[in-house]
């Protein structure tokens, strides 16, 4: 610094200039130096060591490397650069104005503080790239854990900002909050009851980020997109997003179908209703009909038998035919207790394709054929009309 002090005086000496202009041109030259120092030094770590560490990482195969030491890391790191170097030349530009100097030294350490905190962030945020599709406990845990962590590094830097202002040590601020912890827990209530909420939902096995669930009280059903200390971000299938508390699915009940989308199937319930005055003893007409369109071999059928409870083993013959339907899991075709408005009969099966429309299409199509076959049975599917005007 002192050479470039030196070089300053030699232009001053060089140029003729005398009075009271030599300290104003002295500082303006100072100053501008300043910034082309500090210019120059954030040009050489954007222009030459951030592509020298990138080149660097993208060689090692370690993918950990290339995530947390990615490009906007290093360059939120670089912004520190120029401060520091603004923060050392300050005394050698204003050393004869310690009042600006002090003013200056203050605002640089602010920013230097607020800038290292942002980097520090944004180091952190990087993690959340290591993580798999399906968040797992662990990585939940860690998530909680980073969240914890930047709320921290924003007190404390809040602190260090404070006490920067105001020429106190941080110590001596901190040592002062005891009495303000009653406010401090009323405003991080959430973040402490999410927090703990977050261990419970993610050490219980209850929520992972992938997760398909349903939030009934929320209006949500969806994919969480993201959890963090306070909200649980969920992605509908009409793509709206509902946030929700930890606290509110630990407190109350929620649907998680990960079970489900883990099987060997998809459950499929469906129910029919059935006129009574259709339920009979099959013919021998109908007896015949059955077997020539093979629905039966002539001794499966006996004597006597009701109709309906040959469309019902027939239906779970069909089922079981099926390659998309389960036949491991469990499949029937049960009778349910009788209502007003006919007897029901529901079909509970299982399909192997769990994906949504594949699903749907598949149980169309075995209950339009379900409805199709039953007049064969001479069953009649309990229909009301619509009131007339």
């Amino acid at each position: 610094m002192e050479n470039i002090k030196i070089f300053v005086e030699q232009i001053l000496e060089l140029s003729g200039l005398t009075g009271n202009a030599v300290p104003v041109v002295r500082h303006i030259l100072l100053v501008i130096i300043a910034v082309i120092l500090a210019w120059l030094a954030a040009l050489f770590c954007r222009k030459l060591i951030v592509p020298l560490i990138l080149k660097i990482t993208n060689k090692i195969e370690v993918k950990w490397a290339q995530v947390l030491f990615n490009r906007k890391v290093l360059i939120s790191a670089c912004n520190i650069v120029p401060a520091i170097v603004v923060w050392q030349l300050l005394p050698m530009v204003f050393y004869q104005y310690p009042v600006v100097r002090e003013v200056l030294a203050r605002l640089t350490a602010i920013y230097i503080t607020i800038m290292t905190v942002r980097t520090i962030v944004v180091f952190i945020d990087s993690f959340k790239k290591l993580e798999d599709e399906r968040r797992s406990s662990m990585q939940q845990y860690f998530h909680s854990f980073c969240g914890v962590l930047k709320i921290i590094l924003m007190f404390l830097a809040t602190i260090a900002v404070v006490s920067i202002i105001i020429n106190k040590s941080p110590a001596t601020l901190i040592a002062g909050l005891g009495a303000t912890s009653a406010i401090l827990m009323l405003v991080f209530k959430d973040t402490i009851e999410g927090l703990v909420a977050g261990i419970r939902l993610t050490s219980n096995e209850m929520l992972h980020k992938g997760d398909w669930i349903t939030v009934e009280k929320a209006g949500a059903d969806g994919t969480v997109e993201e959890m963090t200390l306070t909200t649980v971000k969920i992605r509908n299938f009409d793509n709206t997003i509902v946030t929700v508390s930890p606290k509110t699915l630990v407190d109350d009940s929620f649907q998680n179908w990960i079970g489900m989308q883990e099987s060997d199937g998809r459950r499929a319930k469906r129910k029919i209703f059935f006129d009574f005055r259709s339920l009979s003893p099959i013919t021998d007409e109908q007896r015949q009909q059955l077997i020539e369109k093979k629905y039966f071999k002539p001794e499966e059928i006996k004597e006597g038998d009701i109709n309906m409870t040959l469309f019902r083993q027939y239906m779970e013959k069909y089922l079981a035919s099926r390659e998309d339907v389960n036949a491991d899991m469990t499949l029937m075709v049960r009778q349910l207790e009788a209502t007003s408005t006919g007897m029901p009969v529901e079909l509970y099966f299982f399909i192997r394709n769990k994906e949504w429309v594949v699903f749907e299409h598949t149980v169309a199509e075995i209950m339009e054929y379900t409805y199709a076959t039953a007049k064969d049975f001479n069953l009649k599917i309990y229909q009301q009309l619509p009131d007339r005007l």
